[in-house]
């Protein structure tokens, strides 16, 4: 296979938006006897034509990219979006990035993509420059879940308020951050309940909003284990530093110093002041309880 079929954007989330998108390159490579190919970028465009642009992203590049070959995409190409590459027009792009540099035969284009200096030209004008270059443009349909419009900003939206079941619903698997294990208070620990903390800068993606969350973790050995996760600031102790806790449950194993990964599944409660610790104890029992109940009936 000399070309490729391809489609390009930021893919953040590589959610079933994006999947749409694939899943029609997949089949029109198919189709044609050509390879499939996913063109996105290291940095947002925005941040590169928009100096206050500080994007909220829901994968870090190297989630991305293992995201888009888990949905069977033969090459994925992640461009260094730079002043340069913004000042060029949609044909620019096509001929010298996509025909010259990539090989792209085939461009399928998201519903509502655009791309080009200023974002200016829209798929008419991109079917006019590939006739003239040799790439036949074709436009993907709009995809929707249950009614619901899928996008990354409306995914973005349900995690910052902590409706992580219907984010995931939208991106089809469940959203994780990862983390090497740092040293805490204990304070946990003297109640029955140790846990794992990552550094929440350390985290490079948005973080749900404060919390308890029913929560997958894994550990550096591969394995996975049922836990819950506190993310907050322990108002319970006075606790002014924003933290991110983890609870794995019949776990006594030290992980300090280990990379983990938590998918969130879904949310138990908001984050609450109690009287003592014991209330905090019993509530805490709670939570493992609806913890439970929640990760053994997931659907994902």
């Amino acid at each position: 296979m000399s070309g490729y079929v391809a489609t390009i954007g930021f893919f953040d989330g590589v959610h079933l938006g994006h999947r749409h998108i694939i899943a029609d390159v997949l089949t029109i490579a198919r189709q044609s006897g050509l390879s499939s190919m996913v063109i996105t970028f290291s940095r947002h465009p925005r941040q590169v034509i928009g100096d206050a642009y500080i994007p909220e992203l829901l994968n870090t590049t190297d989630e991305k990219t293992r995201l888009l070959e888990q949905a069977g995409i033969a090459r994925c190409v992640v461009l260094d979006f730079d002043s340069e590459m913004a000042k060029m027009t949609a044909r620019e792009f096509m001929e010298k990035v996509l025909r010259d540099k990539l090989g792209v035969e085939k461009l399928v284009i998201g519903y509502d993509n655009r791309f080009g200096h200023n974002r200016l030209e829209g798929f008419d004008d991109y079917v006019a420059y590939g006739r003239e270059l040799g790439i036949d443009v074709i436009k993907s349909s709009e995809m929707s879940a249950d009614g619901r419009h899928v996008s990354s900003s409306v995914i973005r939206r349900l995690i910052n308020e902590g409706r992580v079941a219907e984010a995931n619903s939208l991106l089809g698997y469940e959203y994780t951050i990862r983390g090497e294990v740092v040293s805490g208070t204990h304070i946990g620990r003297s109640i029955g309940f140790p846990t794992a903390n990552i550094n929440p800068a350390q985290v490079g993606k948005i973080i749900p909003s404060t919390g308890v969350y029913a929560t997958l973790t894994t550990t550096a050995d591969g394995n996975d284990h049922k836990s819950m996760t506190n993310i907050g600031f322990r108002p319970t102790f006075n606790g002014k530093t924003y933290t991110i806790e983890t609870n794995i449950f019949d776990f006594s194993r030290s992980i300090y110093g280990e990379e983990i990964e938590i998918r969130f599944v879904e949310r138990i409660r908001s984050e609450l002041l109690f009287d003592s610790p014991q209330l905090l104890e019993q509530q805490l029992n709670a939570d493992k309880e609806k913890a439970c109940e929640i990760l053994n009936s997931r659907k994902i």
